[in-house]
């Protein structure tokens, strides 16, 4: 039997992701790993996989399996028809079959069989491959699913909602910037549902992310043979994004020796695969986002001035949260009801003194940090008021704050990136560098604070 196509597995034990994906790389042409399910709907619209291996609980200390079961009806508004075997430790049959109910096709139990964990996910593999491509039209089709955006009650924020309405019906290149945890990503998406390309899914890549040696495979895409692991001919997110909208992220992290190609992309609107010779016109709409100054980058030639002003048509800048009070509490009542629905809590509303301390908070995480506090809160909390005291928050960015003041391992975390941080102005990759760690490790980290 030949190869099946390509599988996600979700799981945040990297050893079970490790184990996994040896198994499985002699039966999937592509084995895709996450150790977290947020970019997963993401990730499942740019691999186009046929099949997801999906753990049960993803927060330490929760065993219920409803986060497992959250994203499973994620996956589904994503992709109906895409097959989804659930992976627990847990020998729960009626969580089995709730999860089955729900549009799961099976059910692995850990520690696994690996001949059985294989053969169940090959026969949900082929178990809609016929209606593979007809799926893949019908995205195209309709209009995709993503949660809408806030746009709150400040003066700032409604100012920056007439601009997007004005700009958004052209093709006009848009910068954005903004602090990390603004929300970049989520405006952009409202761009591009605002715009006339949006029956056709926007196509978001992480320059972060990107290793140097994949950048060009990447972006541009690649003929068979062109290097070692190219066994297939593959379309990169430029050629995904035909006739849609192209998002770079953390377009400031680029190297400046890369950034020519791209700039030669933009300028010619066709691409070039990797070991081919022949350009692809290319019809995108053009997005980036940053939270670094790339004015002052250009100065110290860490950035393309010819770069910029192709990126740089129109620029948009999202006040952080702080800026604008108003909208904490509106933004934090919107998760609560998010997450008392993800996680089958009853209905729960902040106590006055809860919204004082909410209000009061810096938030050098923005809406991100935000987010993980409103959901900590809601995991700890049986009541239907949730307290002040419940809300564990980060130490604020203070220049003498004292040692004592860090109580927790996490809190010291937060500290030390901060600060590097601020004192690599925001450099991921010297960030990474200073702390002794890889970029994905700090992307993670970033993410779970809030940072």
């Amino acid at each position: 039997m030949g190869k099946s196509g390509t599988i996600i597995i979700v799981d945040d034990n990297k050893g079970v992701l490790t184990a996994v994906q040896i198994l499985l790389k002699s039966y999937f042409s592509k084995v895709v790993t996450l150790s977290s399910p947020v970019t997963l709907t993401s990730v499942i619209r740019e691999e186009m996989p046929e099949v997801i291996l999906l753990d049960m609980n993803f927060t330490s200390g929760i065993n219920t399996g409803n986060e497992g079961l959250f994203w499973l009806q994620e996956i589904k508004k994503v992709r109906p028809g895409l097959p989804v075997v659930l992976f627990t430790a847990y020998a729960d049959i009626e969580l089995a079959i709730r999860g089955i109910k729900e549009g799961a096709n099976d059910f692995i139990v850990k520690p696994w069989d690996n001949q059985k964990l294989v053969a169940t996910l090959q026969a949900a593999s082929s178990s809609t491959s016929t209606s593979t491509s007809q799926e893949k039209k019908s995205n195209t089709k309709e209009e995709p699913i993503h949660p809408a955006m806030y746009w709150g009650e400040s003066k700032v924020m409604r100012q920056l909602h007439t601009l997007i309405e004005k700009v958004a019906a052209t093709d006009a290149n848009i910068l954005i910037t903004g602090e990390n945890g603004t929300g970049k990503e989520m405006l952009a998406r409202e761009i591009h549902s605002l715009s006339h390309r949006k029956h056709q899914e926007m196509i978001a890549v992480d320059m972060g992310t990107i290793t140097e040696s994949l950048f060009e495979s990447e972006l541009f895409g690649h003929v068979k043979g062109s290097f070692t692991d190219a066994h297939t001919d593959r379309a990169g997110k430029f050629e995904s994004a035909d006739k849609s909208t192209l998002f770079l992220d953390e377009i400031g992290n680029l190297p400046y020796h890369l950034q020519a190609k791209l700039l030669t992309v933009i300028q010619r609107r066709s691409i070039v695969r990797v070991g081919s010779n022949t350009p692809i016109p290319i019809d995108i709409r053009l997005i980036c986002a940053t939270n670094r100054n790339l004015q002052e980058m250009v100065g110290k030639e860490e950035f393309r001035e010819d770069l910029l002003y192709r990126i740089n048509t129109i620029h948009v800048e999202i006040p952080p949260l702080r800026e604008r009070k108003e909208d904490i509490i509106p933004l934090a009542e919107r998760f609560i009801v998010r997450f008392y629905k993800q996680y089958d809590k009853a209905v729960m509303e902040f106590t006055p003194e809860a919204k004082e301390k909410l209000t009061a908070h810096p938030w050098y995480g923005n809406i991100r940090e935000l987010e993980h506090v409103i959901e900590k809160a809601i995991i700890i909390n049986d009541s239907p008021l949730i307290p002040a005291e419940l809300f564990q928050l980060s130490v604020p960015r203070t220049a003498g704050i004292q040692e004592k003041s860090i109580s927790t391992l996490e809190e010291m975390e937060i500290q030390m990136i901060r600060k590097a941080l601020d004192a690599c102005a925001g450099n991921l990759s010297a960030v990474a560098c200073q702390l002794g760690i890889t970029r994905q490790t700090l992307y993670n980290k970033m993410k779970k604070f809030g940072l």
